[in-house]
């Protein structure tokens, strides 16, 4: 075999390698678990008017009924099912979470970046508005903002978003700064390429990893937030199904358990699943913890 032959076979090798390892951290039970339950509530979220045995907005039941084989998670206060309501409340804590933790990520990473690249006035100017949101507790200044803008969904997503970005700000700033003077960026500017091309070619490819695995992790956050909003009432507004209102409807009737338990129990599992599911992808992308992983195993 030739000597170039022998290189293929070596770097197709390595491939493979790197593949397997990546995909064994993605096999990982937690990992598994949590991949299930995610999938599981999209579909729910997905096909929630087919699966809902009763409209979640309708009265018309004997009110606060204990599960049982015609309602399994039983009734609220106003004779709502509950279980239609939980099945809907995914259509609207799940769907908003990810917009938020996406368009927190995207004007976050997109800040960081240009501070970490340009430096100087932008880069001051930019973190100093970001030290001014980390001054304050997260839940208390989403408060603060959701109760100056009125109780409703959009404007928690809004007070969210604006409590949410410095994180993606500060650690986009972090890996720019180590990446900008890297050799293959030197290059490319060499080469002719402009800043932005720079930063949106050469820098942010190689900074993805470690944003992607904040995000997923920061989808559970979002939508324990967003309930605890509304379950301040400062987020959804009657007769939305939420679970966050949903469980403060539960505290109200604490004799009947199970109008908050169920909602509860909801959060609950999407929060964990998404916190498995952005533990395994740091495992994957990160050398680091891979190298950890297995030092640990030996």
């Amino acid at each position: 075999m030739t000597e170039r032959g022998t290189t293929d076979v070596l770097a197709v090798q390595t491939r493979r390698k790197g593949r397997l390892r990546i995909s064994k951290q993605l096999r990982t039970p937690l990992a598994i678990t949590g991949g299930a339950i995610v999938v599981f509530w999209l579909l729910v979220a997905v096909f929630a008017p087919w699966l809902s045995p009763y409209d979640p907005l309708a009265q018309y039941f004997q009110r606060l009924q204990a599960p049982s084989a015609e309602h399994w998670f039983g009734t609220d206060q106003v004779g709502r099912d509950v279980l239609s309501r939980v099945i809907s409340g995914a259509q609207v804590s799940i769907p908003l979470a990810v917009m938020l933790v996406v368009f927190a990520m995207l004007i976050g990473s997109l800040l960081g970046a240009i501070a970490g690249y340009f430096g100087k006035a932008i880069d001051e100017t930019i973190m100093r508005i970001a030290d001014l949101v980390f001054a304050f507790p997260t839940i208390i200044l989403a408060m603060v903002i959701a109760a100056a803008l009125g109780p409703s969904l959009t404007n928690a997503v809004i007070a969210m978003l604006i409590v949410s970005w410095p994180a993606y700000a500060r650690v986009t700033r972090s890996l720019v700064l180590g990446a900008r003077n890297a050799e293959y960026v030197i290059a490319g500017r060499l080469l002719g390429n402009g800043p932005f091309t720079s930063l949106g070619k050469d820098i942010l490819p190689n900074v993805l990893s470690p944003v992607v695995v904040l995000a997923t992790l920061d989808v559970g956050t979002a939508i324990l937030l967003l309930s605890g909003l509304s379950f301040l009432g400062l987020g959804a507004v009657p007769p939305t199904p939420d679970w966050g209102s949903m469980v403060a409807d539960g505290v109200q009737n604490f004799s009947s358990w199970w109008i908050a338990v169920f909602p509860g129990l909801a959060i609950l599992t999407v929060v964990l699943a998404f916190n498995f599911l952005g533990d395994a992808l740091r495992d994957a992308l990160d050398p680091r913890s891979q190298e950890a992983v297995q030092g640990r195993a030996l």
